[in-house]
């Protein structure tokens, strides 16, 4: 078995094909009921300490195709951590959508009572992904055509959200008070923390149309999927 360790991230080798990680978040910013949502058995798991909240994500090649030379990759990975802490669930959504699309890869993987699942809250930007959340998708052999059909019901997300000028203005308006209690943080070692909640400040709820959009059955999305990939190779 394959592992490297880093602060709040894990990856390790199981073997045959099968690679897993995992991010540790504190629950003050992912609660378990939100990552509990996501959670598919055997795929997408969630355990949880007094103050972490611990999500493991394994991924399978059947095939034995995998390639072993992977730290590139996984070190993209681990910037999802800071997204997930910033409020943004598309990483979470990602694991849960891969661990279905793995059913057009081997049929026995789930039962049919599954097809009836009803998908989890459907992030927004899924149709604009960041460098670490397509290293997750390609790290969790997301099919591109189960996303993009996803994606369909996922709107964009704020132009606002990525302007640095707009952040710069927030950041300029903010009360002395509020700018003396975040350099505080910093200089206790936690500009992570920091960051977070400056973020977050900034964007506000990354996501407030969440619980509003519909949500599609696994069928209904694999069946779309299918689709759209007979019409690409027509």
């Amino acid at each position: 078995m394959r592992a490297e360790w880093a602060a709040d991230y894990h990856y390790e080798f199981i073997g045959e094909g099968a690679h897993r990680i995992m991010l540790r978040l504190p629950r003050t910013v992912l609660s378990p009921a939100t990552a509990r949502q996501y959670c598919v058995d055997g795929q997408v798991s969630m355990s949880t300490t007094s103050d972490f909240v611990i999500l493991e994500m394994t991924s399978e090649d059947e095939s034995g195709g995998w390639d072993e030379d992977v730290d590139g990759s996984l070190s993209a990975i681990d910037g999802v951590r800071s997204e997930l802490a910033a409020g943004d669930l598309r990483p979470l959504y990602l694991a849960w959508l891969s661990a279905y699309g793995a059913w057009e890869r081997d049929e026995d993987a789930f039962d049919d009572d599954d097809e009836d699942e009803v998908e989890p809250p459907v992030p927004a930007g899924l149709g604009s992904l960041t460098a670490p959340q397509r290293a997750l998708a390609d790290f969790l052999r997301l099919d591109p055509d189960l996303l993009e059909v996803a994606a369909q019901a996922s709107p964009s997300l704020s132009e606002s959200t990525r302007d640095a000028h707009a952040l710069a203005t927030h950041i300029a308006g903010l009360p002395a008070g509020e700018k003396d209690r975040l350099l505080l943080i910093v200089a206790q070692d936690q500009a992570a923390t920091a960051r977070i909640e400056l973020l977050r400040g900034f964007g506000g709820n990354p996501d407030e149309g969440l619980h509003s959009r519909p949500q599609r059955t696994v069928a209904e999305l694999l069946d779309a999927a299918a689709e759209l990939r007979a019409k690409k190779e027509q």
